[in-house]
């Protein structure tokens, strides 16, 4: 990929808040997918760390930000496991909120022939609080740009938003898994990433392109042939960066979200933050587990 456009200013590290998700990620994988009613054998289990929130804040941390992390996890070896993980990609955990006589949260992944089948345990995330957004004040004050999810409680997404509003602080977010999202959130997002498959669960009945027409310039849909569409307030525009046909699609999306994020950051243009986020999210598909190849900086810009 050519990146001569792209800007990035090594002197520059921009202050991110994750607000989000954490979780161990459980694969098996099969020679087919598991009909109803119906046993298979699996050749390989294996165990990832994963969580939509623990990715991009993984993800952001290598292409050089200075991350926070605000989530909650289980008083369990699962829950140590990611705050050691975390503290090792050297994000800030101060305000990740350990959440007693709870598990930590777990996504269980039948992976057969390209394709994942995903059910997700949030356990613990699903507890993460307005006061837990609260405690965390002080570094949501001083952040460049906060990132948020789907997978903890949409009333403390709403939360979430509401005081990022009350601090003038810029939000985004990775509208996965799929949720009805109010009004007010839409038009306060800098910029919102969002699949296909889950537009009219967010926005409503219309079409995709008249739901992009919309919000121009703010909404970006993915596909998972890494492809990302938008409209540039003229004409839709288009990239797609085919992964290989052995593609580990696991975390794709957050790795796309990092990489414009990132790009967004340190003030490119649009087109050149789509390009570089799915540059990211390419090189992600290149390994098993959704954080295993999350490019750092340097990997990238080649």
């Amino acid at each position: 990929m050519n990146f001569q456009n792209i800007k990035f200013n090594q002197n520059y590290s921009p202050k991110i808040v994750v607000v989000g998700s954490c979780s161990i990620d459980l694969v098996l994988n099969t020679s087919q997918m598991p009909q109803a009613n119906q046993t298979v054998l699996a050749h390989q289990s294996e165990s990832f760390f994963g969580g939509k929130g623990a990715n991009q804040a993984v993800a952001t941390a290598r292409l050089g930000a200075s991350v926070y992390f605000v989530g909650a996890v289980g008083a369990d070896p699962h829950g140590q496991q990611i705050l050691r993980n975390l503290r090792e990609e050297n994000i800030n955990i101060g305000f990740v909120a350990e959440k007693i006589n709870t598990a930590t949260g777990t996504a269980f992944v039948t992976a057969s022939e390209g394709k994942n089948a995903i059910v997700v345990v949030p356990a613990a995330n699903d507890l993460l609080t307005p006061e837990d957004i609260d405690a965390a004040e002080k570094a949501l004050s001083q952040a460049d740009l906060v990132l948020t999810q789907l997978e903890i409680p949409l009333d403390t997404v709403k939360y979430l938003y509401k005081k990022c509003k009350q601090l003038n602080v810029k939000i985004a977010i990775y509208a996965a898994p799929g949720n009805k999202l109010p009004q007010n959130i839409i038009e306060q997002s800098e910029f919102i990433i969002a699949k296909t498959n889950d537009l009219a669960s967010i926005f409503g009945p219309e079409s995709r392109e008249q739901i992009m027409k919309r919000l121009p310039n703010k909404l970006f849909v993915r596909d998972d042939t890494n492809s990302s569409i938008y409209f540039n307030g003229s004409e839709m525009s288009y990239f797609r960066n085919d992964p290989a046909q052995t593609a580990h699609k696991m975390g794709m999306g957050d790795a796309f979200t990092s990489g414009f994020a990132m790009a967004y950051c340190h003030k490119n243009k649009i087109k050149d933050c789509v390009k570089f986020g799915n540059d990211v999210s390419l090189k992600v598909a290149e390994n098993r587990g959704s954080q295993s190849g999350l490019p750092f900086l340097k990997n990238v810009l080649v």
